[in-house]
């Protein structure tokens, strides 16, 4: 079983701005939560196939506790509440399908992936991927 525990800090970012722009952010906001997310600052724990994950940032933190195969709550990257399921894509990566329980918007979902020493995070939402590589600290 592959292990994402650990602190994690970013190393590169590429795209953020435009997940952002297709997520209907407004231009403003989405300079604003760049800014902020250019550091973010990433820990996760994981006991088997459950997960928490905390990120914080200077503008706003996010935390997401769940287990493999099942069901949970979270929010997308702007905010709208949604229904997501992660599954193992790889024996090294996580894939998480997002499912916005009412309303319309882009199709959203999530993976993290070990690759080594780096954790690559993607965030997707209809055809427009970001990719964040973080590593170890």
């Amino acid at each position: 079983m592959p292990n994402f525990e650990g602190t994690w800090k970013m190393k590169s970012s590429h795209h953020f701005e435009e997940l952002l722009k297709v997520l209907g952010v407004n231009p403003m906001l989405r300079k604003v939560a760049a800014a902020a997310a250019a550091k973010p600052h990433v820990e996760i724990s994981q006991n088997g196939e459950h997960f928490y994950i905390k990120t914080s940032t200077t503008v706003r933190t996010t935390e997401i506790n769940f287990l493999i195969g099942e069901e949970f709550s979270e929010e997308t990257v702007d905010g709208r509440k949604c229904k997501s399921l992660a599954t193992w894509e790889t024996e090294n990566k996580i894939h998480c399908k997002q499912t916005l329980p009412s309303g319309s918007g882009p199709k959203t979902f999530w993976s993290r992936e070990l690759r080594g020493d780096e954790l690559v995070l993607i965030l997707g939402a209809d055809d427009v991927i970001c990719t964040r590589i973080y590593i170890r600290v």
